[in-house]
């Protein structure tokens, strides 16, 4: 059984009444792009419109905006949903000629007939061409400037020379532009195929400086001898090999990839999956080099602190784009704990003790994190690079496999707080944490295998303490 249209629903459910299939939906039906998300303008009552939808489709009808009269309607598996809006202006080509980019300004009536594209958008589609409704479009919305550079990314199209200038003109005032309208544009740009080329026209416009300034100060910054690149430029190709990961996992990760890929598509929080927010983490994982810069006596670049610094800095970032908790705590704990497998390449081959005190200091991003340190690892390729990336993706993958592990299969503990209470005559208390801790690791290494023996080895933690 085929899922039902959304499209020939709503031209059902409206009847006689004119409406018209516009913006991003109508856009991606000429490049043959399938869509579940529609946006029909309708020249009468969009309420009753709406619910009469909902009770053909058996889906969910509620207004959206009530101060511009949008209504929504949800199929009950949220596998389409429809927008229903009332016309702008007089005529359907006045609404259109209140649209942002000709590519969204094309308009087909729902009981058919040839698209109404007043301003040509459909041959600036076939020439891969961005071109602005009229002058006014920055000026009207702000947020243009940051979707210019989300539809240049998402749909390779090319910003013609007055638009960008327009774009330009206006980036200065994305700083009064909602912080929630902002993050979600953003959120598409950083997320793109060609997230790199969005990330390099919000440069253009000018937008970057307004709407991530921790990322534009990142450029001029540089590092030692081991870095190839500024700390911006690496920042980049940072988020370039975590793209190249999140594709195809296998050149670096090997048997793991498909386990890799697993957790990448998992979802995470605010509509992304690990891999999307594993890119913020990339993009934010040295934004407090800056502030942390310094040269010893020898002449070496230092960054010392820019682990703990940064992951406030990320807390703070998407703290003021108004993100979710979740998506903060995650990313601050990618920046945090970045640099923790570098050192431990030192240290290689590891014991199961130096592998367990990996595993807690980056709980829950342990996975997550050597991901991002690989990235990292590739991205940086000054003096004695290929050596380093050699040994690093050696004991990444081996890192990688305990938390992929730890993450389904931890350890249940032999004992439990009150077993010690009980067992040993000691008080509730901050030595039962670390009686718990000593036993938990002593656990993971194999020391311990029975109840018995967890015992035994709490009664000599306890009596040398």
């Amino acid at each position: 059984m085929t899922d039902p249209d959304p499209l020939a629903l709503a031209r059902e459910a409206l009847g006689s009444t004119p409406a018209w299939l516009v913006g991003g939906a109508l856009r991606d039906r000429l490049l043959g792009r399938p869509t579940d998300d529609l946006d029909v303008v309708v020249d009468g009552p969009v309420k009753e419109a709406a619910r009469a939808l909902g009770r053909l489709a058996r889906a969910a009808a509620f207004p959206l905006s009530d101060a511009f009269g949008v209504w929504r309607v949800v199929a009950h598996d949220h596998a389409w949903q429809v927008d229903l809006l009332p016309v702008n202006g007089p005529s359907i080509e006045e609404d259109l000629a209140a649209r942002d980019f000709t590519v969204n300004a094309i308009a087909e009536p729902l009981d058919g007939g040839e698209p109404i594209d007043p301003f040509g958008g459909r041959e600036d589609l076939a020439a891969g061409r961005l071109r602005m409704v009229s002058a006014h479009a920055f000026a009207a919305d702000p947020l243009r400037v940051l979707r210019a550079a989300r539809l240049a990314c998402e749909f390779h199209l090319e910003p013609d020379r007055e638009t960008r200038a327009a774009a330009a003109a206006h980036a200065q005032v994305l700083g009064r532009v909602a912080p929630e309208r902002v993050f979600a544009e953003l959120k598409r740009i950083v997320g793109a195929r060609s997230a790199l080329r969005g990330l390099n026209e919000m440069d253009r416009l000018g937008a970057t400086r307004v709407v991530l300034p921790e990322l534009d100060a990142l450029r001029g910054v540089q590092q030692s001898a081991y870095h190839h690149l500024d700390v911006y430029e690496h920042t980049l190709a940072v988020l370039e090999q975590a793209i190249a990961i999140e594709r195809d996992p296998e050149p670096a990760f090997g048997p793991l990839a498909e386990d890799v890929a697993r957790l990448l598509s998992e979802p995470l929080a605010d509509e992304l999956d690990r891999a999307r927010a594993l890119r913020f983490g990339a993009l934010l994982h040295d934004a407090a080099k800056p502030a942390t810069r310094a040269v010893t006596a020898e002449g070496r670049v230092t960054f010392i602190g820019h682990d703990r610094e940064g992951a406030e800095l990320a807390r703070a970032v998407l703290g003021r784009l108004r993100a979710s908790e979740r998506l903060r705590a995650h990313v601050a704990a990618l920046t945090r704990n970045h640099l923790r497998l570098g050192f431990l390449v030192h240290q290689a081959p590891l014991d199961r003790r130096a592998i367990y005190g990996y595993l807690i200091a980056t709980d829950p991003v342990a996975a997550d994190v050597t991901i991002l340190s690989v990235a990292d690892r590739l991205a940086t390729r000054g003096r004695k690079a290929e050596e380093a990336i050699s040994r690093h993706i050696v004991l990444a993958r081996e890192l990688l496999a305990e938390a992929l592990r730890w993450r389904t299969e931890r350890p249940r503990p032999l004992l439990r707080g009150d077993d010690l209470v009980a067992e040993l005559g000691i008080d509730a208390g901050p030595e039962v944490g670390r009686l718990l801790s000593q036993l938990a690791e002593a656990q993971f290494a194999g020391d311990v295998i029975t109840r018995d023996e967890a015992l035994e080895f709490a009664r000599r933690l306890a009596r040398c303490s």
